[in-house]
Parts: structure tokens; C-alpha cells; sequence
């Protein structure tokens, strides 16, 4: 091994600590809350598919589950990427709040109207 001397190494040294401020990443914030979000969706199809017997039920927690999950994700990697989450969000909002006004039962229509609007207002905070 070379030994160093003087000026040499303190430019050596300088370049080392420059190299290493370059490669320093940060960590990713995980949107926990967006993924518990998309499975109580998921398994919300999946247990009214379970109990009723209800196949557009299951078809639709999958898919709007699967789409909130993307969501969350794309939220993951950056924060302001919000437009698939809050569109999920809204429409599951709006659907589920009509449901919910027709028949009057909490579960589950209820229960996942007020779950998607807790969400929306979530998604509208982040964003400000």
C-alpha cells in the first residue's frame, strides 16, 4: 500500500468526502395508512363475496383495493403523485355514501363511505 503525503492526501481526502455526499440516499417515506386503506377495501369485497355471495362485490373491493394499493405506492415514492388515490378515494366516497343513504345500514356501505372520506380529506392534507 502507497502512503500519502501532505497536500496529496488532503485532496484525496476532499474528493472521498465529495463522492460520499453524492451517494448518500434518502429514505422513502412508506404511506402505511394508504396501504390499510386499500386492503380494508380488498377485504371488504372479499368477505361480501364470503358472506352474500355477491361477485360485483368482490370485483369491485379487488379493484378498487388494487387501486388504492398502486396509489399508495406511487404516494410512497413521491408525495404530491396523488390523482389515483383521491380519484379511488372520491368515487368510492360517492358510491358508497349513496349506498349507505338508501339503506340506512352502517355495515358496510356505511362504514366504507365514511372510511373513503377520512381518506380523501388524508390525500387533500397532504397535498397543502
Amino acid at each position: 500500500m502507497t502512503k500519502v503525503k501532505g497536500k496529496a492526501r488532503l485532496v484525496i481526502l476532499k474528493e472521498v468526502a465529495s463522492f460520499s455526499n453524492l451517494t448518500t440516499c434518502t429514505t422513502m417515506a412508506i404511506d402505511w395508512i394508504g396501504f390499510g386503506y386499500a386492503a380494508a377495501v380488498a377485504l371488504g369485497g372479499f368477505f361480501g363475496y364470503k358472506r352474500k355471495g355477491s361477485v360485483m362485490s368482490l370485483i369491485a373491493g379487488l379493484l378498487f383495493g388494487s387501486l388504492s394499493c398502486y396509489g399508495a405506492y406511487l404516494i410512497s415514492n413521491n408525495p404530491k403523485d396523488v390523482k389515483l388515490s383521491l380519484i379511488a378515494a372520491f368515487t368510492l366516497t360517492v358510491v358508497m355514501g349513496m349506498r349507505f343513504k338508501r339503506s340506512r345500514k352502517l355495515m358496510p356501505a356505511g362504514l366504507m363511505a365514511g372510511l373513503s372520506f377520512l381518506m380523501v380529506l388524508r390525500i387533500i392534507f397532504l397535498v397543502l
